[in-house]
């Protein structure tokens, strides 16, 4: 733990026997990210700590202004001499759009349902809405997903084994591909990297890309939360079929060329609340 402590003192300063001075709440905060694998939600970090979730927020503001840890919706990662993990850059940007999204998805969620949440980051803000609901039953390869809604609501929450990713924060590959059919979705819940008019809907990580087309075989109704951002952007793996997908939740509808495709595809379009209707005839 004090090896921990110490490459955090000196990391980010110039003259590495001027250390910053930390608080006895501080270092066990950051001791606590540590043993929690490096990131954690506020309400976990009270629990290890047997504090108050405002004592944590605090906290995490402190220290995010020390340079040691980055915040994020929910709760803190470490920072570090390497560069972010890709996961934490993602659930940075657009957060109002994806929080937006998260709460028209859960809207279609009801109690008792069989779902399949995946890694992406709109997806991160969706399982936050989700601990609302009672009753679940939850398949994931999300580390972040179990976190948040295992031993809440009387949730069943099965994290998939396979190879974990740790960039990712979730586990992909033949294991979970084979543990993910097991399951009779009522609903599955994704979060893909583009959408394209010619290729559909498209990822950056091949693993993430096949074991989708896994789980939307598997699953009554197919379901793709995403910001506009991702509108007519392309990736090189391709996921389900577009016309797996029943609906998609978004923050901006498309303009004329992809809601043209979208509807030969046989998706219905949701719009945030708060979203702007910028769709082009």
């Amino acid at each position: 733990m004090w090896d921990f402590v110490e490459n955090l003192w000196n990391f980010g300063t110039r003259d590495l026997n001027k250390r910053p001075k930390h608080s006895h709440r501080e270092l066990e905060l950051l001791e606590a990210l540590h043993r929690l694998g490096g990131s954690a939600r506020s309400v976990e970090l009270a629990q290890a700590l047997d504090v108050s979730e405002e004592t944590v927020r605090r906290t995490i503001k402190a220290l995010s202004k020390a340079g040691v840890l980055e915040r994020m919706y929910g709760g803190a990662y470490l920072a570090g001499p390497r560069d972010t993990p890709s996961f934490f850059s993602r659930i940075a940007k657009h957060s109002a759009e994806k929080r937006a999204i998260a709460t028209q998805v859960v809207e279609r969620v009801k109690d008792g349902m069989t779902l399949f949440l995946d890694v992406g980051s709109t997806t991160a803000f969706v399982a936050e809405k989700l601990r609302d609901r009672f009753n679940l039953t939850v398949a994931t390869n999300s580390i972040g997903v179990a976190q948040v809604l295992a031993n809440h609501n009387a949730n069943h929450v099965h994290l998939l084994g396979g190879e974990m990713q740790t960039d990712e924060r979730g586990t992909f590959g033949f294991v979970a591909e084979q543990q993910c059919r097991r399951f009779a979705y009522d609903l599955a819940i994704f979060s893909t990297d583009a959408l394209s008019v010619s290729r559909g809907f498209l990822y950056l990580n091949a693993a993430e890309a096949n074991l989708a087309a896994v789980v939307a075989s598997c699953s009554e109704r197919v379901l793709v939360g995403m910001d506009h951002h991702k509108f007519e952007q392309t990736a090189p793996y391709c996921g389900f079929a577009a016309s797996d997908v029943d609906d998609i939740v978004t923050d901006q509808l498309p303009m004329s060329g992809l809601a043209t495709a979208i509807r030969g595809w046989g998706i219905e379009v949701h719009l945030a609340r708060g979203g702007k209707d910028d769709v082009q005839d």
